[in-house]
């Protein structure tokens, strides 16, 4: 619970942190990025030799790319770049040669100027902002690299050669998509006239081995204390939401509790694009269909819920919860589908609340605000929230408990919380630490030989009150 406390007069040694503090503030405003050498190409001649000698390959290839392997066309591919390149009256070493030739080779029949990029590890984002943009994401952190496209045209080709086996499409009738690559990458792309600066396509890569518990400890996205806390959640079957931002690491972290669910159990999950990556035995995966070209055929989150509780599940994991369905997953958690888990934006705990309120009342069902509270405060007994921090890292910042309704409203208590101790220029440090509330589910793990220590529980003071949202 805030407490407000009398204002103190400033003294002049209070002054010196706020000046360090908006000398940051003032950077971050005149930051400029550094531009880091991703490209396969030493100038702009080699760009335009090689724009050259594909437009040529391309034509001398004709439609037997389609018919071909993929090494027999990289050897048909060597015999034509050589002739062209001939043809060009340039000379180049060895490594040169093989490197344009690998060059023209991605632009036939793979992802040409960002080719590299999504089969380099270290990277999980690729940003193409028209043309003569690439940014990536390293580690949290945004980095422009040297890396362009011919022309707009070129972007579009790119978009799709990558969204074509996919049975989807991108063009002026259809201007935007999402779709999923087969390693489990997601990919949005919108052109114009409803992007204004040229084709934008987003790559957010999928990582082929899913971080684990343990390893989100040693990234320092949570404390030992609180994982174990979340372990006895899991294991506990109680229903949990994983709340947060854009590109927080909510699929991540809900991979990660995921794990604790024990193999006895049969688990069906659903998601938009099938991302999570659980190692139990018995998991049924469900992935939402998008209408076709005629606008039929579409199956929602909603439909797939629906048909997973005829399905007799033991657990429903919901990859992301974010419109009508959130009427039937509340229902599903109140009628016996407890230990259910899944992700929502949100910016804090009670905000996700409140905008699984608003999803459940857009929904269409005719339910008075008391009732749909009631149904919220009864199916959800924990909400976890992380951040993507300054430093480009993904924190759980907040671990609250939803205690119940009351005088029509929700009530809710934090039991971990992240306290910021500073940001050194490079790090935000602080660590998540228990409030000393002990939650009220207690007894319940308990009841299933879960038991918490009650150090992180005890009370220093006088009781607190849980807060109402």
């Amino acid at each position: 619970m805030t407490i407000l406390r009398p204002a103190t007069r400033l003294q002049p040694q209070d002054l010196r942190p706020l000046s360090s503090a908006l000398s940051t503030v003032v950077a971050e405003v005149d930051w400029r990025p550094e531009i880091v050498k991703l490209s396969r190409f030493h100038d702009e001649a080699e760009v335009q030799l090689v724009n050259r000698v594909h437009a040529r390959v391309a034509g001398l290839l004709g439609r037997t790319v389609e018919a071909l392997s993929a090494e027999a066309m990289r050897s048909l591919v060597a015999e034509h770049f050589s002739t062209a390149l001939d043809d060009e009256h340039v000379s180049v070493n060895r490594t040169d040669r093989l490197r344009l030739q690998d060059a023209v080779f991605a632009e036939i029949i793979g992802f040409g100027p960002i080719q590299d990029l999504l089969h380099d590890d270290g990277i999980s984002e690729i940003m193409v902002n028209g043309a003569r943009q690439v940014w990536i994401e390293r580690e949290g952190k945004l980095y422009l690299t040297d890396i362009t496209f011919a022309d707009s045209d070129h972007v579009v080709r790119v978009i799709q050669r990558i969204i074509a086996p996919l049975g989807r499409r991108c063009d002026e009738a259809s201007p935007m998509v999402d779709a999923r690559l087969p390693d489990g990458s997601r990919v949005n792309a919108i052109i114009p006239p409803l992007s204004l600066v040229g084709p934008i396509l987003t790559v957010r890569k999928f990582r082929r081995v899913p971080l684990s518990p343990d390893e989100l400890i040693r990234h320092a996205s949570i404390s030992p204390e609180a994982l174990q806390f979340l372990r006895a959640c899991v294991r506990g079957r109680l229903n949990i939401i994983v709340s947060g931002g854009s590109g927080a690491g909510k699929t991540t972290l809900l991979n990660a509790l995921s794990s604790y669910i024990s193999t006895r159990e049969r688990i069906v999950t659903i998601e938009d694009a099938a991302e999570l990556r659980l190692q139990q035995m018995h998991v049924i995966t469900l992935e939402t269909r998008p209408a076709n070209v005629e606008g039929h055929g579409e199956v929602s989150i909603r439909d797939l819920l629906r048909n997973a509780l005829r399905m007799r599940p033991d657990r429903i994991v919901i990859g992301e919860c974010r419109g009508a369905e959130a009427l039937d997953m509340l229902q599903a958690m109140n009628t016996g589908h407890d230990g259910s888990l899944t992700t929502i934006h949100s910016n804090g705990p009670r905000d996700s609340l409140a905008r699984i309120e608003t999803m459940v009342l857009m929904s269409g069902a005719d339910l008075p605000l008391r009732a749909v509270r009631e149904q919220v405060a009864a199916a959800i007994d924990l909400v976890v929230y992380v951040e993507r921090m300054q430093d480009g890292t993904r924190k759980i910042t907040q671990i609250s408990e939803v205690r119940g309704y009351e005088s029509d409203l929700i009530t809710m208590q934090d039991l971990f919380v992240f306290q910021r101790d500073g940001f050194d220029g490079q790090h935000v440090l602080g660590a998540l630490r228990p409030t000393g509330i002990r939650p009220a589910f207690s007894e319940q793990l308990l009841s299933r030989g879960l038991e918490l220590p009650l150090q992180w529980f005890g009370y220093d003071g006088e009781p607190r009150e849980p807060e109402r949202v």
